[in-house]
């Protein structure tokens, strides 16, 4: 908690200091993302850091496993589907990233059996939603460690399709007004790669 303290103060002395009239303007304007990206509540995946970008131009959702519930309006309460809800009809971003990365802990998590833990009830309900990709990854075959990188790709993409499910995505989407992508990052070397529809495959993006 000190460290965090202190790098509020060097925050304050530093960075606040030089970008004060940015965040003056946002308070004033208003924020207008471009971008909705949604990934990893990883703590080693920071949007605005491997993106570069400055604070107003990115709505970020981070969850576990960077997942997307597909649209099921009910009484239950729905962060995720809210901020997607938000982001798209309100905010009127341009494009929507879902960005899956190494590493992962909940696609891991997909090969353990974690049910014995009652302390993780809402985890495990919330993991189901990496099955489908899961499955696939199992067909596809390879190394335990190729079998991993495989579902955290193909779950990010599946992500796209629960994305589709919600009726103003999937109406901007037709209306060319809206753009989805994924990506996948590498924590052990900063890389970023994208999905290409054409090649059908994941391409490193260049600079």
């Amino acid at each position: 908690m000190e460290k965090l303290l202190k790098g509020h103060q060097k925050f304050k002395a530093i960075k606040f200091k030089k970008n004060k009239d940015l965040f003056l303007k946002l308070v004033k304007d208003g924020q207008h993302p471009g971008t909705l990206f949604i990934g990893c509540s990883d703590s080693r995946v920071i949007p605005g850091l491997i993106t570069g970008s400055k604070p107003g131009e990115l709505f970020t959702i981070q969850n576990v496993g960077n997942f997307v519930a597909p649209y099921k309006p009910d009484e239950d309460y729905h962060s995720t589907a809210s901020a997607i809800e938000y982001a798209v009809s309100v905010l009127k971003v341009d494009d929507i990233i879902v960005c899956g990365h190494s590493h992962c802990g909940a696609i891991k998590s997909l090969y353990k059996d974690l049910n014995k833990n009652e302390d993780l009830i809402h985890t495990n309900k919330w993991l189901e939603l990496g099955n489908e990709a899961k499955k696939v990854a199992q067909l596809v075959g390879g190394s335990e460690e190729e079998k991993l990188i495989n579902t955290e790709k193909i779950s990010a993409m599946f992500q796209l399709e629960n994305l589709l499910t919600y009726p103003a995505v999937k109406r901007r989407v037709d209306e060319g007004s809206l753009h989805l992508h994924v990506w996948y990052y590498k924590i052990e070397t900063g890389e970023i790669e994208y999905y290409d529809d054409t090649k059908g495959s994941f391409i490193p993006m260049e600079g």
